[in-house]
């Protein structure tokens, strides 16, 4: 698969992986600003391309539990047709911790990029086939 990404900003880096069997291509804060003091917004200077059938899906980097944050979307979505920016917004959820968020040059998030369903032929029914499951939601099936 060809990702097309084009640089927005001269210090834009690249995604690469960090190791061949990484999933996640690393994306490198390039803009850092507090938005409403609430949430922290890190640019990555980029856009992307993703071929029609797939998505990017941004993840945190196991890194963000030391840093007292976590994404705001916790997963973010990005579609084939979306040529904006590719923008990471974090919360504080541990001020004590959270003195040095993310700085510009530092590796803020990963981008997966996943195949999904695109024929999917929706019908109204009156019933669902049952499960042994049933409508059990949360921990239904165990601890």
């Amino acid at each position: 698969m060809k990702l097309q990404i084009k640089r927005l900003s001269e210090n834009a880096t690249i995604p690469t992986r960090s190791t061949p069997n990484s999933a996640g291509l690393d994306l490198v804060a390039t803009s850092v600003h507090w938005e409403d003091n609430e949430l922290y917004v890190c640019g990555t200077g980029l856009s992307v391309s993703i071929p029609s059938g797939y998505f990017g899906m941004l993840v945190p980097r196991s890194s963000i539990s030391s840093r007292g944050l976590s994404l705001a979307n916790s997963v973010g979505i990005i579609d084939a047709d979306y040529r904006g920016e590719l923008l990471v917004k974090f919360h504080v959820i541990e001020s004590e911790i959270c003195r040095l968020p993310y700085k510009i040059g530092e590796r803020i998030a990963q981008l997966i990029i996943l195949p999904y369903a695109q024929a999917i032929y929706i019908t109204e029914v009156g019933s669902l086939e049952d499960t042994i499951r049933g409508a059990g939601g949360f921990g239904s099936t165990g601890k």
